[in-house]
């Protein structure tokens, strides 16, 4: 359950696996349980599907959602981030989920806070969408995460399938996420935390699989996107 997660979550990986619809997802069920939830955006490499682009909507929620420290331009990519960020990392009454840039570069602005990721302190998740291409192989995936690792100067806890396409996703892509998952899982010795699954086919997926079935809502995609 996400309650017996870390105070502070990490969320890394690929641009494109569906990170931030996992972070929002994540920070939509921690306000549901009641929690004081903090949602930080530290995508500065990707320019589109950014969580803080439904700040309004999350804020409404009781999400603090924290940002560039550009105050106009929402949507450029420029790399600065609100010194706000120190507060849920240092006010132990948040918790805490990080969305950070989809690529090992983008890492690098996680590794500024390295401090506050002490160990059993935080989780770093990384998401896995088998139909990435720097994801789509163990060798590949391995390489990914270990340079994510090094840029943001933390250990990753937990992996997360991702793998999707889009509104169109099936119960047999999830499926053919899970074997990535499992395989990189056996030669890490890191666990599957997480399989992600749209609600309408959550409940299709068999029950023995690894790691916990986690029902999300796009977010992040309007209606008329396919």
């Amino acid at each position: 359950m996400i309650l017996d997660d870390k105070r502070i979550r990490i969320i890394v990986g690929h641009y494109g696996s569906g990170k931030t619809e996992f972070s929002v997802n994540y920070a939509v069920k921690l306000a549901n349980e009641g929690r004081k939830v903090a949602l930080v955006d530290l995508d500065v490499v990707n320019p589109y599907f950014r969580s803080r682009e439904k700040a309004d909507e999350l804020s409404k929620m009781g999400i603090k959602v924290i940002g560039s420290s550009q105050s106009t331009g929402i949507a450029l990519d420029v790399p600065a981030i609100a010194a706000d960020v120190y507060t849920p990392l240092q006010d132990e009454s948040y918790d805490l989920v990080i969305d950070v840039g989809g690529d090992p570069a983008g890492a690098r602005t996680l590794g500024r806070y390295y401090q506050y990721f002490v160990d059993g302190k935080y989780d770093m998740f990384f998401v896995l969408n088998a139909n990435r291409p720097e994801t789509q192989t163990v060798d590949k995936s391995i390489e990914y995460l270990r340079k994510i690792e090094d840029m943001a100067r933390a250990k990753v806890t937990g992996l997360i399938n991702t793998t999707h396409m889009l509104k169109s996703t099936t119960v047999e892509d999830i499926l053919k996420g899970q074997q990535l998952a499992e395989k990189l899982s056996e030669k890490t010795g890191i666990p599957i935390r997480y399989i992600v699954a749209l609600e309408n086919i959550a409940s299709e997926l068999p029950s023995n699989l690894k790691g916990e079935v986690f029902p999300i809502k796009l977010y992040m995609r309007e209606d008329w996107m396919v």
